[in-house]
């Protein structure tokens, strides 16, 4: 299967509405997926990006500088205080949540880790869900755990538009299952339909 629509409940998918913000999360196999979304953006794409990929608490991080590599896009790590500004890339900073507000700035957290992991998916959905609503993407990746799905279905209930990576192609499997179980997965697509998508929301 390359490509699939998913029937759900609550809100419908919203018809090629514009996207103020594309929130990404992936966990394993992630950096290549990345790859293959982001590079596909042309450099005057206008939506704000924000990356949750679950890494070492401890762990130096090189995601920003990796996808810098190819990427037409500034990419730079999410900081406190700091405004989304559109058309750049931000990535959550290792052994911290990652929050947006509804001034859409960003908010660094030390809370409890949830699906075992800080940063967190369902947390940075959650909190872009209040601060975009039917303005936002959210979009689930390759992955090895559940974290992802909550924050999903927070995306569909906000009036977003919602997209997984096909399992099938997934490097990890485990995540695009536990979000498409969820019900809220407006498209599960292959990555060149994927991107597709989102560049219709443009």
């Amino acid at each position: 299967m390359i490509a699939s629509s998913i029937p759900t409940a609550g809100k419908a998918a919203s018809a090629h509405r514009t996207a103020a913000a594309v929130v990404i999360g992936c966990s394993a196999g992630g950096l290549d997926a990345l790859h293959k979304v982001l590079d596909a953006f042309p450099k005057e794409f206008a939506a704000t990006v924000i990356i949750v990929a679950h890494i070492a608490a401890d762990s130096v991080n090189l995601l920003p500088a990796l996808l810098a590599k190819t990427c037409r896009l500034a990419v730079s790590e999410a900081r406190e205080r700091e405004p989304a500004l559109p058309g750049h890339v931000y990535v959550a900073p290792p052994n911290y949540h990652l929050l947006i507000e509804p001034n859409r700035v960003f908010a660094l957290s030390v809370d409890e880790r949830v699906c075992f992991v800080r940063p967190s998916i369902d947390v940075l959905f959650h909190s872009a869900a209040d601060a975009y609503g039917e303005q936002l993407v959210g979009v689930i990746l390759t992955g090895a755990n559940n974290d992802g799905a909550e924050g999903l279905k927070a995306v569909k209930a906000a009036g977003g538009f919602t997209l997984v990576q096909e399992p099938s192609g997934a490097y990890a499997d485990t995540m695009p299952k536990a979000a498409i179980a969820t019900g809220a997965a407006d498209k599960v697509l292959a990555l060149p339909a994927l991107v597709a998508e989102i560049l219709n929301r443009q």
